[in-house]
């Protein structure tokens, strides 16, 4: 008994370091093709690129902009629930704007993003190796990293941000919308207390996270697709591993963020 339970030990040790060697390969390979490639002369797909913008940003504003607005409009109604007691219903504007900003923006943006494109680049990379089609590539002499993963991490890179950027400003619309409608605070008053109540460095906090976020996202799902193995089975186990090691990873790396911009920000 205590041999099997020593050798399962082993296994997933093995396992584990195994698949973290291959994700810095992944890493430092795509670097390379980023950054070097590019002065080397050795080309960088825009197109690919910019159809991945397309994907991972424009096509993902209005669930992130629904979302974001609902969540504004909870925000508001429960800060309203506890302010009103004490008389100080105009400070939900500060909470709006401050947890959207710093917190709920970046988190909520980042999480369907891993959902949607998170899933989509495993499960593309994926069927492409159970399909053979990356072992063509390398057999003509092309890099899989260059062709299929420096696109996605590029445009998630620069679309996530700025999604994180819509989610901000829609979540504290909602809030607005609840106070003004709801609430019976005046239009003005609102603005006012929400713009003296954020700071540059809330906003820039959140595109922070979220640029970390993007690359947490890029390299889990496409990490994941690299490493399926077996049939459609194998896309299907490794594309639900990608959402929920991408979700993961981005609390405990929101957590990090937020204990650090506290006690340094």
């Amino acid at each position: 008994m205590i041999y099997g339970f020593l050798g399962n030990v082993g296994n997933r040790t093995l396992t584990a370091m195994a698949g973290l060697s291959h994700a810095s390969r992944l890493i430092n390979e795509t670097i390379y093709w980023l950054f070097a490639g590019p002065l080397k002369k050795k080309g960088f797909r825009w197109t690919s690129t910019v159809d991945q913008m397309v994907l991972i940003g424009y096509e993902a504003v209005p669930i992130v902009s629904l979302i974001s607005l609902a969540v504004g409009v909870i925000m508001a109604l429960q800060a309203a629930y506890q302010l009103r007691r004490v008389g100080a219903l105009i400070y939900v504007a500060d909470l709006v704007g401050i947890s959207m900003t710093r917190e709920l923006g970046p988190l909520l943006t980042a999480i369907i993003v891993a959902g949607r494109s998170g899933s989509a680049f495993a499960a593309e990379i994926g069927s492409m190796k159970v399909a053979e089609e990356i072992d063509a590539l390398v057999a003509m002499g092309l890099s899989p990293i260059k062709f299929m993963v420096v696109p996605k991490i590029t445009a998630i890179m620069v679309m996530l941000p700025g999604l994180v950027l819509i989610s901000d400003f829609v979540g504290i619309a909602g809030g607005f919308l609840v106070a003004v409608g709801s609430l019976n605070l005046n239009f003005e008053r609102y603005f006012n207390q929400t713009a003296n109540a954020l700071v540059l460095s809330d906003v820039l906090s959140g595109l922070i996270k979220g640029l970390v976020f993007s690359l947490i996202i890029g390299f889990v799902g496409c990490h994941q697709g690299f490493s399926v193995d077996g049939g459609a089975e194998g896309v299907g186990l490794r594309t639900t591993r990608s959402v929920v090691t991408c979700i993961f990873l981005i609390i405990l790396a929101d957590c990090f963020f937020t204990v650090l911009f506290y006690l340094f920000g």
